[in-house]
C-alpha cells in the first residue's frame, strides 16, 4: 500500500483533540480543516479521498499528513510567514489611524468608518481595515453607560445583590418595571414567507393603533412573568397591577425590586404600602427585568 494511503498513526489523545476542534464552532476554518484531514487519515482514507471529501488539494493533504509525523498537532497552526519588516512609513500609518479613530470624528460624521478614515488620512481603505483589525478597534460599535447621581447608590446596590444572592426565607423575589411607548402597528398586507435566497419581507405601509404600556413582574427564582398591557401609564394602573401580583402569591412574603419612577414613589404608592394587601411586601430599588424586555423586543416587537 502506498505511503499516502497508509493508516495515520496518531499519538494518544491527538485524535480526540482533533475531533473536538472539528466540532467546535469557535475554531478558525483553516485549523478545523487540517484537523479534519488528520481525523480522516487516521480512519485509513487516502490523500485523494480526503481531498475529494473536503474539497482540498491532494498535495496539501499529503503535506499535513507528513508534517504531523514531524511536528505533531503543531501542524494545525499557521507557520510564521517570511517577509520584509514593516517600514517606518507603515508604522506612521498605523499611528495615524489609531490616534484618529480614537478621537471624535470629523464634523458631520457620527462615527468613523474605514472609508471615511481612508479619505480623511489619504490612506488606502484596505490598509485602514487591516490596521483596525490588528488593533481590535471597532468604530462601528457603541455601548452605553451611566453614572448614578444617587449618593446612596452603593448601599442600594449591595442591598439588591444580597437579595438576589441570599433571598429571605419563605419569600418570593420579583422584579417589576414598565415598558412604555410600545408601538401597536399593523401591516396593511400579509407578510411574505422566507424563500430560498429571499428573506422574509413585509410592506412599508402600516396602520397605527396607538401606543401601549407593558407592566411586568419577573419571578427571579422560576422565571415566571405576570404582565398587563395598558393604554396609559398612571399611578392607578401601576397600583392595580401590584394588586393583581399580590393575589397571584397568596400568603407569601414578596420582595419587589423596582426603580424610582414617579408612579412607584409618589404619595399614592406610599399609601398603598400601608394597606393590608401590602403587609407582606417590601420594595427595593434597581430593577432587573430589562433582560425580559430585551428578549421581548428582539423576538416579538421587532
Amino acid at each position: 500500500m502506498p505511503a499516502a494511503n497508509r493508516l495515520l498513526a496518531m499519538e494518544q489523545g491527538d485524535r480526540g483533540e482533533c475531533e473536538r476542534i472539528v466540532r467546535s464552532r469557535k475554531t478558525a476554518v483553516n485549523i478545523a480543516k487540517r484537523a479534519q484531514m488528520l481525523v480522516l487519515a487516521a480512519r485509513g482514507l487516502s490523500n485523494r479521498q480526503i481531498a475529494l471529501e473536503l474539497g482540498a488539494n491532494e498535495h496539501v493533504v499529503g503535506r499535513v499528513r507528513k508534517e504531523y509525523n514531524q511536528r505533531g498537532l503543531a501542524v494545525l497552526e499557521d507557520r510564521a510567514r517570511p517577509g520584509r519588516p514593516r517600514s517606518s512609513r507603515d508604522q506612521q500609518s498605523v499611528q495615524k489611524v489609531v490616534e484618529t479613530v480614537c478621537q471624535a470624528p470629523a464634523k458631520g460624521l457620527s462615527r468613523w468608518s474605514a472609508r471615511t478614515l481612508a479619505g480623511h488620512l489619504d490612506i488606502p481603505s484596505a490598509t485602514v481595515n487591516r490596521i483596525l483589525r490588528e488593533n481590535k478597534l471597532q468604530p462601528h460599535r457603541l455601548r452605553t453607560f451611566t453614572f448614578s447621581p444617587d449618593p446612596k447608590f452603593g448601599e442600594k446596590l449591595l442591598e439588591v445583590v444580597a437579595l438576589y444572592m441570599n433571598p429571605p426565607d419563605n419569600a418570593v423575589v420579583l422584579c417589576v418595571d414598565e415598558k412604555t411607548g410600545i408601538q401597536a402597528l399593523d401591516r396593511t398586507q400579509p407578510m411574505l414567507p422566507l424563500r430560498a435566497t429571499k428573506p422574509r419581507s413585509w410592506t412599508n405601509e402600516y396602520v397605527r393603533h396607538g401606543t401601549r404600556t407593558l407592566l411586568a413582574s419577573l419571578d427571579i427564582g422560576t422565571g415566571r412573568v405576570i404582565a398587563h398591557v395598558r393604554k396609559r401609564r398612571t399611578s392607578k394602573d401601576f397600583l392595580a397591577f401590584l394588586d393583581s401580583v399580590v393575589k397571584e402569591y397568596p400568603n407569601q412574603r414578596l420582595a419587589i425590586v423596582l426603580d424610582n419612577l414617579n408612579t412607584h414613589t409618589n404619595e399614592a404608592a406610599r399609601k398603598w404600602l400601608e394597606t393590608p394587601s401590602a403587609r407582606e411586601l417590601s420594595l427595593h430599588p434597581d430593577p432587573r427585568i430589562e433582560c425580559f424586555f430585551s428578549i421581548l423586543t428582539r423576538q416579538s416587537l421587532q
